[in-house]
């Protein structure tokens, strides 16, 4: 079944969703790699293959190694890679993500807040929401990635 282009049937809301990436990516303190890094994990927890496909690449052409980068479902194990930054924005882009089964627990939040502080954590958490926002839009209208066979 094909679905509708959402952004043509509902311009104001896709305009409203745009304000809130640019925001994300052009309007708090933390770094685009980390902000592009948080956006495909979320991607990855929730299978949106258009947002996977988009952030990898951005990922890539801001300089983050193809050794890196296909191990980012599995940071926990491949921790050495990963900066302190960048292991604790994961680990609360997933506690958030999930906020269904971690209820965004108090150790989560104490040990994010620990590397963030108040600020930028709640920043980044704008960050894990708009891209949890947008892959459920990707995913409900079936966006489809840019990557060719």
């Amino acid at each position: 079944m094909t679905r509708p282009n959402w952004f043509q049937v509902s311009a104001e809301g896709a305009r409203a969703l745009a304000e809130l990436h640019k925001y994300a990516t052009t309007g708090t303190n933390l770094p685009d790699q980390l902000v592009h890094l948080v956006f495909l994990r979320v991607s990855q927890l929730n299978g949106c293959a258009h947002c996977i496909d988009i952030h990898t690449r951005d990922l890539i052409k801001g300089g983050m190694t193809v050794d890196k980068l296909v191990l980012v479902p599995v940071w926990e194990e491949a921790s050495c890679l990963f900066s302190e930054q960048e292991r604790a924005a994961l680990a609360w882009a997933e506690e958030v993500t999930l906020v269904s089964e971690t209820h965004a627990s108090d150790e989560a939040y104490s040990a994010a807040l620990a590397t963030f502080g108040e600020k930028d954590l709640v920043e980044l958490t704008i960050v894990i929401a708009t891209m949890n926002a947008l892959n459920r839009m990707g995913i409900s209208f079936r966006m489809k990635p840019l990557a060719k066979a």
